[in-house]
């Protein structure tokens, strides 16, 4: 995922409100979920949060969709 934020929500707070909200809409839609995740919680705590510094948004872009199509072989 990559996105950009107004600086006064915190990478934390983002990502608590990304991770609340979409695990609350799948488990409303498919309530199985909770039995087969984590004892019901979807999300593990943790997360990374990096800073693209003077790359520009299309080399990240490019390197997220890179990593999609390596995703099948890990």
């Amino acid at each position: 995922m990559f996105l950009s934020a107004n600086p006064e929500f915190s990478p934390t707070m983002i990502v608590k409100v990304l991770k609340g909200v979409t695990s609350l809409q799948l488990f409303k839609k498919y309530p199985e979920l909770k039995n087969d995740y984590w004892g019901g919680h979807l999300w593990s705590p943790s997360y990374y949060v990096g800073t693209a510094g003077k790359v520009t948004s299309e080399n990240v872009k490019r390197y997220i969709e890179e990593q999609e199509h390596n995703s099948s072989t890990i």
